[in-house]
């Protein structure tokens, strides 16, 4: 309090100024020394109120302010920690899918290759059984062919023989043989 005293006091000595207004102070700079005391004491109690009175209030803000960081700051590494083990997992899973891929192509691989081998079993047996029945048609149509030589070889027999007995045989021998087949009928 006496340095401000001081302060006034020194201010005192220089000569008093005037502004436009035509209002006179000791100083173009500074004002009045009593203003200087007592806005001193206003700010020394204004600035001791506030650490008495803010101070707490305001350190509990600056503790609050640095825990709500620090858990961002935890919840940020375990997001982080998180996403890596996840990223892994995923990489993982990606290795997985291609070895999973392969596996399955392989797999398409040999189905296919046993209905190929399937397929070419079954043509084969089907085209051995088109053969043999193929073989038992020709072999029936032989004979068919063979049996209606022989009736129209018989037909053509008993006709060229019916018209070489005809021609051969005069009336009277014919006349003989139909008297003897009658006979015959007759007996039996």
């Amino acid at each position: 309090m006496n340095a401000l005293l001081n302060v006034a006091s020194v201010l005192a000595l220089h000569p008093m100024h005037e502004d436009s207004e035509g209002l006179t102070t000791p100083s173009s700079i500074w004002p009045e020394h009593y203003e200087i005391v007592f806005g001193g004491l206003a700010s020394v109690i204004i600035f001791v109120l506030l650490v008495k009175l803010a101070g707490p209030t305001i350190k509990k803000g600056m503790a609050a302010r640095t825990e709500r960081i620090q858990k961002e700051l935890d919840s940020a590494s375990t997001d982080k920690a998180s996403a890596e083990a996840e990223a892994v997992s995923i990489r993982q899973a990606k290795g997985d899918i291609n070895a999973e891929r392969a596996r399955l192509v392989a797999e398409a691989d040999a189905q296919a290759e046993a209905l190929l081998a399937e397929g070419r079993v079954r043509l084969d047996a089907e085209l051995a059984e088109m053969r043999t029945r193929a073989e038992a048609e020709i072999e029936a149509g032989k004979n068919r062919w063979a049996d209606e030589l022989r009736a129209e070889i018989s037909r053509l027999s008993s006709t060229a023989a019916d018209r070489a007995v005809a021609e051969s045989i005069d009336d009277a021998t014919q006349q003989q043989l139909i008297e003897n087949f009658i006979a015959k009928v007759g007996a039996s």
